[in-house]
């Protein structure tokens, strides 16, 4: 759990996983594209793949390699599983 929430922790990590949100199935160039095209996230291709290191570590995201391509997939049951950690009602003082 510990992992989930330092990935989470990250805004890069979690601009990254609003693109895979948005069209699953990037690339490294394509996830590099959208964070400097659409948020001004200039970053070289390999701390955008640390972050990418990270997010998979949390079980956030897995990757396919297909030839030479490496396609990335976001998985949002680990944050459904916080949110079942807590109950949503609120107690009375």
């Amino acid at each position: 759990m510990s992992d989930l929430f330092r990935a989470l922790d990250d805004e890069t990590r979690r601009l990254i996983l609003d693109a895979l949100a948005v069209r699953d199935g990037q690339t490294l160039f394509e996830i590099c594209s959208t964070l400097t095209m659409q948020h001004g996230v200039t970053l070289t291709r390999q701390a955008v793949s640390q972050h990418l290191a990270v997010l998979e570590a949390a079980e956030l995201i897995s990757t396919e390699r297909r030839g030479r391509s490496k396609f990335h997939y976001f998985h949002p049951e680990p944050i459904a599983r916080i949110a079942e950690r807590w109950p949503t009602t609120r107690r009375t003082p």
